[in-house]
């Protein structure tokens, strides 16, 4: 037993020794998520350097006047804007524009969409170029186009959080006693009851 040699190799006319096919294919499979792995990396390297770039652009132009900018434009345009009610749901823009083409330039009209359906909602926007474009657009207050009397008002800002109630509740019930009313079987009995919830 102790002289016993420990076997050979076997060998195929000079190549590799030959291995186990369930191992080869181990080994395979390990190479190939390797590499997987190491192209995610490099996808994850390259998608943070154009995050770090984007930012970058952002920071770099962002000076915090920006944004005022942005409100005092909205405002100006609100002053220079609009709103046209009752508008018929096929109209178009430019059938719009020419209705409105005498008042004054017209810069924009917007005619706003249902953001689920895509149709039209029933009113636009119209933005002059000039503020005292808007009289003359207000005059044309119950007017036809296509067949309806539209309604022309001037465009007001909206504040946020103005009229939105006081949340959720009952409607009209603001608190308080409202008085004992005695004892009633059938108040609020819905819901919990095994019975038939009559």
């Amino acid at each position: 037993m102790a002289d016993a040699e420990s076997p050979a190799p076997i060998t195929n006319d000079g190549q590799d020794p030959l291995v186990d096919d369930g191992e080869d294919a181990e080994t395979n499979e390990i190479l190939l998520m390797k590499q997987r792995v190491a192209e995610m990396e490099k996808e994850a390297n390259k998608l943070r350097e154009l995050q770090a770039a984007a930012e970058q652009a952002n920071h770099s132009g962002d000076d915090g006047s920006n944004a005022m900018e942005t409100e005092d434009d909205k405002a100006m345009s609100d002053n220079r804007s609009v709103y046209v009610g009752n508008v018929d749901y096929g109209a178009t823009p430019e059938e719009i524009q020419g209705h409105f083409q005498a008042c004054g330039t017209i810069n924009r009209v917007t005619i706003l969409c249902d953001k689920f359906t895509g149709h039209p909602k029933g009113y636009a926007y119209v933005e002059f170029s000039e503020p005292e474009h808007i009289d003359a657009a207000l005059a044309m207050d119950n007017s036809l186009f296509r067949g309806r009397l539209i309604k022309v008002t001037a465009k007001r800002t909206n504040v946020p959080g103005f009229g939105r109630g006081r949340g959720r509740g009952r409607p009209g019930y603001r608190g308080g006693y409202r008085g004992y009313t005695g004892y009633s079987p059938y108040r609020g009995a819905r819901g919990r009851g095994r019975g038939r919830g009559f």
